[in-house]
């Protein structure tokens, strides 16, 4: 037991060690580009100045929404997607799957959940024993079911999901901002050091080193950050990326697909003003996602829609009149 305690210990110490590596590297960047380059290697003042103003609002900003993203916690799933202690003991002591899935049917048909798994039953985590609501998925790094589960981020030390995938995008977005800075404003000078036109050595270590490790952070930043900035203009997240979301009427790839502009306010909330800003504003609570108006239609789960108001869970936003029409005319079709 102490040596598993132990294991254990080790390995979360361990965890923190990319995390340490990045805060070193950017403490380094930020001397040798705020010391050795602008306070040593240039003579003009005006340059100077405007220089250190710009990489500051840069540096505070990508280093804002670093924090962020490491020390937001991710959300777990509220206590209404919980088995209760009867239902566990229901469910465990039932030998036979069908009936376990009848189980797990039952109680979820009073949540607003409507993807399945790839045999078409409801998403339970044996674990957490819970209900996964849609999009959600057990980390088992952090050992937890995770809203909107995206990845867990060795880099930040912590799961990317719903709380954090705002922050995580605009600290992307700042890094590659930050490391295409520094490359444009030493550029320059990395020209002047490697043709001997300034000789300072131990400032030409700095910069030198400075641009090589700038244009080699961009390059790595710049493809995660389009394949993130794709996968927000599709709403979907890494792991769905990989595997489609299974509905009831099957795999569904485009399931939460709301169109270009909805699909950013979904993750950067509708205050234009606070996309920017590593501030809370994403849409709902990461329990519930509007989906597609077909996938909506199709979905017999809409007919509880007025049960789970009664029973007071009012986070589904309200269905449209003609989404109603449109149910209301598959059902009379069926019968």
């Amino acid at each position: 037991m102490a040596l598993s305690r132990g294991l254990r210990c080790c390995q979360r110490a361990f965890a923190w060690l990319p995390v340490l590596i990045i805060a070193l590297v950017v403490l380094w960047s930020y001397y040798a580009y705020v010391c050795e380059l602008c306070l040593v290697t240039l003579s003009n003042p005006v340059e100077k100045v405007a220089y250190l103003i710009i990489f500051h609002i840069l540096f505070v900003l990508f280093v804002w929404t670093y924090w962020k993203s490491i020390f937001t916690l991710p959300v777990q799933p509220g206590k209404k997607y919980h088995m209760s202690y009867a239902d566990q003991e229901r469910y465990e002591n039932e030998e036979r799957p069908e009936v376990q899935r009848q189980i797990l049917a039952e109680i979820a048909r009073k949540l607003p959940v409507y993807t399945r798994t790839g045999n078409g039953g409801i998403r339970f985590c044996d674990r957490c024993q819970l209900i996964k609501p849609d999009r959600c998925h057990h980390c088992s790094v952090c050992a937890i079911c995770v809203l909107k589960m995206d990845h867990h981020c060795p880099w930040v030390n912590n799961c990317i999901g719903f709380s954090n995938y705002k922050f995580f995008l605009l600290f992307l977005a700042y890094a590659l901002l930050y490391c295409l800075y520094i490359a444009a404003t030493v550029f320059k000078y990395f020209i002047k050091y490697w043709t001997g036109e300034l000789t300072n050595g131990r400032s030409k270590f700095h910069v030198l080193f400075l641009l090589f490790v700038a244009v080699m952070f961009f390059v790595s930043l710049m493809f995660l950050f389009g394949y993130h900035c794709w996968l927000v203009s599709r709403n979907r997240s890494t792991l769905e990326a990989f595997s489609a979301p299974v509905f009831q009427n099957g795999p569904d790839k485009n399931g939460f697909n709301l169109g270009f502009v909805k699909n950013l306010q979904q993750v950067f909330g509708e205050e234009k003003k606070l996309w920017l800003l590593p501030i809370a504003s994403s849409q709902g609570d990461g329990h519930f996602f509007p989906m597609r108006a077909l996938c909506e239609a199709q979905n017999p789960l809409l007919a509880n829609e007025e049960q789970w108001e009664d029973d007071g869970i009012d986070e589904e936003p309200h269905v449209n009149s003609s989404l109603f029409l449109v149910t209301f005319y598959l059902e009379v079709n069926e019968l």
